[in-house]
């Protein structure tokens, strides 16, 4: 797997620079030494959990998963070393704290062992545990670690099933099985969801077992001493290993690569990615019903293959078995290369994911009756004569029915089909997603052209009245029809969600808005199903900013993004995306287009006029696709002349402009007329290559759609239906200042 562009060369050391950022969408970045032609090897590369200068941070700056567990130790003066140190012999007293097991006060407390941080775990199982061990050692490496630290008899634990808990003491440990033989405790106590397990019967079940329980079913009961802190971190962390890193297929992987850093890594960061809500919870469903998925065929091929005698036997049913235990493997290894791409960040980052919208459209009222919310914080008689002389028009006949909300997410829940909210100036901060499953309009009160008069009328001179009425006047040239200025009314989201907006309506239109997002997983937008449109309005981001999903319709217009760790704007597979005389800048990625794995969908329908792409940390434009045929011969014969020079970046271009003006103050009229022509058609060039490599993909794709329909005896392709694939249009738009260029290409 490799990236390549057509102005430079994208290795792992442009990427390794995020090395050290494991945590939020930052990542991907993080995650770009990842990239190699085996994801196994890839994994050799990835960053050191955190160094000297990160782990002192990391105390300075806890997680917010468990912050009262660090005020606490800040408190009683432990150190992240006390945490990691898994021998407490030698100190006075447990470093641990106690929990009720499952809420019973009837048993006795456990220790506290299921709060460790990332790092505590990664440095457990990196230096202690698994090390540089292959997947067919793990057991025996964990063996070896309990044997050195855990404590063989002498403490009681819970003995915890889906049925029943119950205690018992632990009088010897079979490191090899990773079992505890155990005894019944006196006196006997057990909890069960009926009253069937009596002394007697538990007495039976262990005699069935052999007196002989796995580890990772026993919760240490809490002892202040101190003496079992170590017993209980180590169960807990390989109780913890078999629950959320350990596969039933990691034993049969190829053992060329070490078992950590292949399998541990990966599935431990996206664990704690998903537990501080990193991850869209779309994609977290989808990983854990590919999870599923996996062990249920995993099994299935299990029991084929163990039904396959290993005799010579030709027989019919065993070229059954045979063929069918093909195709199982088969869908076992496409499985598992899905959940890979899941674990890995980057490749998380770059494709797309398919969620489906499960919002339920109103429909019209009944009569067809339409209504016009209004929202203000407080509404005032003159605000109430400015909406009836700009909105509702006395000349008119028509009846208006209004609503008065001071909420603007209360009065979107309240649209029904065609309706129409109003949203007077103020700040408003809300809670929660909102939810567009109709056609409805959103839009601001204050008519622009009228706030253009007035201040024609009022202006003094003043420097902030001449630029606020320049920029009033620009956005009313634009052709805006929406009322009022952006920073006049400001949505501000609060609370924790995967998006800010949820479009699935027909025909949603936002205007003259200001978007504020925070602690949102996926997007400040989303655009499911159908057509939203979004006029003069500013979204402050902080995760992803718009994201265009298959089949759905963007046009955005007269806009400005920023801020968004993740792309500025995602553009999925089969979706139209049309970005006019916008500004999107001081992003990760100006623009990501993505693909999928392994499904197959139209490139979508682009349309780029007049933006200004800027400032942002990687590209303005990155482009997911897969790599063609004809490619691997040129990449090969790139490799053995060497690497390709870069062009003039931007940051050049703007630096020497500067550099002349300051040179040459005067009489360069002549020097600076060619110099911006040269500009001009460096932009063209831009928008010429993203173009160009656009069109390219379209095509290639196309070929291959003719080629699977031939494959399927379809001989005739009708192209008219091809061509629609080559709707693209790139043009006048201006890249600056972006840190890796204006333009990649990630080719996978």
């Amino acid at each position: 797997m490799d990236i390549s562009h057509q102005a430079e060369v994208v290795t792992a050391q442009d990427l390794s620079t995020e090395a050290e950022m494991h945590n939020g969408w930052d990542s991907w970045q993080s995650a770009g030494k990842l990239l190699c032609q085996d994801t196994a090897a890839a994994a050799q590369l990835a960053h050191p959990v955190c160094s000297t200068e990160d782990t002192a941070q990391l105390v300075k700056q806890p997680p917010l998963l468990f912050p009262a567990v660090h005020q606490e130790d800040a408190e009683s003066g432990c150190s992240v070393d006390s945490w990691s140190d898994y021998g407490s012999r030698g100190k006075v007293g447990t470093a641990l704290g106690r929990t009720v097991p499952g809420g019973n006060l009837l048993l006795p407390d456990i220790f506290h062992t299921d709060h460790l941080f990332f790092y505590e775990r990664f440095r457990t199982y990196q230096d202690y545990i698994l090390a540089d061990c292959k997947a067919s050692e793990v057991k025996q490496f964990i063996a070896e670690y309990l044997e050195k630290v855990l404590e063989p008899s002498g403490w009681q634990a819970i003995w915890h099933t889906d049925v029943f808990e119950v205690v018992v003491r632990v009088v010897d440990v079979d490191y090899s099985s990773l079992k505890a033989v155990v005894e019944l405790s006196e006196p006997f106590l057990c909890e069960s969801q009926d009253s069937s397990f009596t002394l007697e019967c538990m007495q039976e079940l262990l005699e069935l077992k052999q007196y002989q329980i796995l580890l990772q079913e026993l919760w240490v009961v809490y002892d202040e001493s101190g003496e079992f802190d170590q017993t209980a971190l180590a169960i807990e962390h390989v109780r913890f290993f078999y629950r959320c890193i350990w596969r039933t297929w990691d034993e049969e992987e190829e053992d060329d690569f070490d078992y950590f850093v292949r399998c541990v890594e990966p599935r431990l960061r996206l664990h704690y990615d998903i537990l501080e809500h990193r991850v869209p919870s779309g994609l977290v469903a989808d990983y854990q019903s590919l999870l599923a998925q996996c062990e249920e065929v995993y099994e299935k091929f299990l029991n084929v293959r163990n039904t396959i005698s290993t005799s010579d036997s030709d027989s019919e049913v065993e070229n059954v078995s045979m063929v069918e235990g093909l195709k199982l493997y088969e869908k076992v290894e496409h499985l598992k290369q899905k959940l890979k791409l899941i674990e890995n960040p980057l490749l998380r980052y770059v494709f797309g994911y398919q969620k489906y919208g499960s919002l339920q459209a109103k429909g019209q009222r009944a009569m067809g009756a339409k209504v016009t919310h209004v929202v203000s914080l407080t509404m005032m008689t003159s605000l109430l004569r400015l909406l009836m002389r700009d909105k509702f028009c006395p000349e008119s006949c028509e009846d208006v029915q209004l609503q008065f909300h001071t909420d603007p997410l209360t009065a979107v829940n309240a649209c029904y089909e065609g309706d129409t909210v109003i949203i007077c100036p103020g700040h408003y901060v809300v809670d929660g997603v909102f939810c567009i499953a109709d056609s409805i309009e959103i839009e601001a009160t204050l008519q622009i052209s009228t706030k253009v008069e007035s201040m024609k009328i009022n202006k003094s001179g003043i420097t902030k009245n001449l630029q606020e009425l320049n920029k009033l006047e620009a956005v009313a040239a634009a052709g805006s029809h929406g009322y009022g200025l952006p920073d006049d009314i400001v949505i501000e989201k609060r609370g924790k969600g995967d998006n800010f907006f949820d479009c699935t309506g027909a025909n949603v239109r936002i205007s003259t808005l200001k978007l504020v997002q925070h602690d949102a997983v996926e997007g400040i937008l989303n655009v499911h199903h159908g057509k939203t449109t979004l006029e003069n309005c500013v979204l402050q981001c902080e995760t992803t900013g718009i994201t265009v999903r298959t089949a759905a319709e963007l046009l955005m217009k007269n806009s400005d993004l920023y801020g968004a760790k993740g792309a500025g704007v995602e553009i999925y597979p089969g979706s139209t995306c049309t970005l006019l005389h916008n500004g999107i800048h001081h992003c990760k990625e100006g623009i990501l287009i993505k693909n999928f794995l392994d499904e197959h969908y139209d490139v979508p329908k682009i349309t780029m006029v007049n933006n200004v792409i800027h400032n942002n940390e990687g590209y303005g434009v990155v482009l997911v696709r897969p790599v063609m045929p004809s490619e691997t011969k040129d990449a090969t014969a790139q490799t053995t002349k060497g690497t390709t020079q870069p062009t003039q970046s931007d940051d050049e271009t703007a630096c020497g402009e500067s550099v002349r003006q300051q040179q040459q103050p005067e009489c360069v009229t002549d020097e600076l007329e060619l110099y911006e022509r040269a500009e001009i058609s460096g932009q063209t060039e831009r928008n010429n290559e993203i173009a160009n490599e656009l069109g390219a993909t379209s095509a290639k794709k196309s070929k291959r759609h003719k080629k699977r329909l031939s494959e399927l005896g379809i001989t005739e392709a009708d192209d008219n239906l091809m061509s629609q694939d080559m709707f693209i249009s790139v043009e006048g738009n201006n890249f600056k200042w972006n840190g890796k260029g204006s333009f990649g290409t990630f080719v996978f």
